[in-house]
């Protein structure tokens, strides 16, 4: 079901007794408390056991957004990186039957999957954070190089973002050119950088050693560091997808700021600390960086009713305009394998 068709979100009240309700599914104790973090593609809330001060998170799922088969696969993938040490990320939490999707009734709509998690301490890395990009590349490396070895469940299902399901025909997050605040100008100017990313797209193809599993919402407020460590949470969004679409996510809704480019090359000197990564992939890394932003015009179109899309509204629309100016001016005639190096990351590429 495409993302724009789904049913709206139902009241707040009745997506809060689910989640008091969901507590003795899971084993908790009744004098746990539950408090809403955010609502973003679904809900999320923080639960606290006042007698141990223990704490989890507990994410009530999205009506149509993913199946269950689909949740439980993200689960199992948390696990495995966990388990083997890969990357640090919240333990799933199975019920008290065992498994750890419950489904429960909701008033006045259909039931509603939910899922806990282990609570994660540490802080959202800072966005300026040079040395903190350098830890997301290594991150990014090793989740990179655990999905290559990795043997997924044979019912193992997740979406696939590529063009056509991110700014192409069958679009999870709805079509780009329903963005808040779109004008014939802006929609020529976005149409024709869509355009140039889906050619360069087609040349990068998608072979095994540039497309596979990825968490594909990398961005700050899903990352925590801890004394040093990065972890990684939210894995809401994971799919299959270009490898170098995990770096994209990382500057998210703050593309257009001047410290990108410096912070973009802190991420590729981390990755290759773990992973190779040749200088034709480098240089593609501004492509995707335009894909995701184009991507999330999309969504702050299809998600009005989250605080995020109206905290950034039409504004991120409009500033939009200059990234696609200066990106068509760099990869419109420019051949998708050609000389370029990390030496354009040395000046300010976008604006």
């Amino acid at each position: 079901m495409d993302d724009q068709l789904l049913p709206p979100l139902p009241p707040q009240d009745a997506i809060n007794d689910l989640a008091q309700r969901a507590l003795v599914r899971f084993g908790l104790p009744a004098a746990a408390t539950v408090t809403l973090v955010n609502i973003s593609e679904n809900v999320t809330f923080r639960v606290e056991d006042p007698d141990s001060s223990r704490r989890w998170a507990l994410r009530v799922h999205r009506e149509g957004y993913h199946s269950r088969r689909a949740i439980a696969s993200e689960l199992a993938w948390v696990r495995a990186l966990r388990d083997s040490g890969t990357i640090t990320t919240p333990a799933p939490v199975p019920g008290r039957d065992g498994d750890p999707v419950q489904t429960l009734a909701l008033e006045g709509a259909n039931p509603r999957n939910v899922v806990l998690f282990g609570w994660e301490a540490g802080a959202e890395p800072a966005s300026n954070d040079v040395a903190g990009f350098e830890k997301l590349g290594e991150t990014a490396a090793r989740m990179h190089a655990h999905v290559r070895s990795w043997v997924r469940p044979p019912w193992f299902e997740r979406h696939t973002w590529d063009f056509e399901t991110s700014l192409g025909g069958t679009p999870h997050w709805g079509r780009w050119r329903d963005g808040m605040g779109l004008t014939p100008e802006i929609e020529k100017i976005i149409a024709e950088t869509v355009a140039v990313i889906a050619n360069r797209l087609s040349r990068i193809g998608k072979g095994p050693q540039v497309f596979g599993l990825v968490h594909g919402d990398m961005r700050l407020a899903n990352l925590l560091m801890d004394a040093g460590t990065v972890k990684v949470i939210d894995f809401d969004d994971c799919g299959f997808s270009w490898y170098l679409y995990d770096c994209a996510t990382t500057v998210s809704f703050f593309e257009h700021a001047p410290e990108v480019p410096e912070l973009l090359q802190a991420w590729v000197r981390g990755y290759r600390r773990i992973g190779a990564l040749s200088a034709h992939e480098e240089a593609e890394i501004e492509t995707f960086v335009m894909l995701r932003r184009i991507l999330l015009v999309a969504w702050i179109g299809s998600h009005s009713e989250t605080d995020l899309a109206r905290s950034m509204g039409i504004a991120y629309t409009q500033g939009t305009v200059p990234l696609c100016q200066t990106y068509l001016s760099r990869f419109a005639t420019a051949p998708p394998r050609d000389a370029n190096t990390g030496r354009s990351w040395r000046k300010r590429i976008f604006g």
